[in-house]
């Protein structure tokens, strides 16, 4: 009787068709994926962005109760995100002073405001760099009402309603004609002087409004 001969084992690893199945399948998941993974990214440093902002205004808020005068947040340009970086300075109203908008006694970056009890040694301006924010060839930055670059707050912390046009919300939003998505956010200031982060999409009666 003749012996049967034991089958061949079968090659082990993939067949070129089994291959180009696997890059395939890869290549859809990496094109799906990827600007998924790049959206969620840059919505996540927006919202790290709002609690800059919203940061701002609560230190701005602070200074002037602590100092019991006048400060403002003030908005500059940031040269390397082009986003708007805050400064927070310090006046010492006075009957020739108002600390207003047009006034000259204001805190800088190397200089005490007019007026400091502790003279030069006072409190300068505080900034803080907007190195961190988002680009924005990625996230747009809107301040509202239009041509507001600043919020003035009195002694008790509320935002001085004598001066006009001041920051009332900032929003961040995707980019018009960017490859990334995601939810508009915003920080909103009550007139009280309190910031709170919020949905620029929703309204009353739902609890994510922003207040104004």
């Amino acid at each position: 009787m003749r012996a049967i001969s034991p089958a061949a084992p079968r090659a082990s690893g993939f067949t070129l068709v089994e291959a180009a199945v696997v890059v395939a399948i890869i290549g859809i998941l990496a094109g799906v994926g990827i600007p998924s993974m790049s959206s969620w990214l840059v919505g996540r440093k927006a919202m790290a962005a709002t609690g800059y902002y919203a940061d701002g205004f609560a230190f701005a808020r602070n200074q002037a109760i602590s100092h019991n005068t006048a400060s403002r947040l003030v908005l500059d340009d940031h040269p390397a995100s082009g986003q708007l970086q805050w400064r927070v300075d310090l006046c010492y109203p006075s009957s020739d002073d108002l600390c207003d908008d047009a006034s000259t006694g204001w805190s800088t970056p190397t200089a005490a405001a007019a007026g400091d009890p502790r003279g030069a040694q006072g409190d300068k301006s505080v900034v803080r760099s907007a190195d961190g924010l988002p680009s924005s060839s990625a996230v747009a930055l809107v301040v509202g009402p239009s041509g507001a670059n600043a919020a003035y707050f009195t002694a008790l912390g509320w935002v001085d309603t004598r001066i006009s046009p001041q920051i009332a919300r900032i929003t961040l939003s995707p980019t018009a004609g960017g490859s990334v998505s995601f939810t508009p956010m915003a920080v909103s200031l009550t007139l009280a002087g309190v910031a709170s982060r919020c949905d620029p999409g929703v309204a009353a009666p739902d609890r994510r409004r922003c207040p104004r």
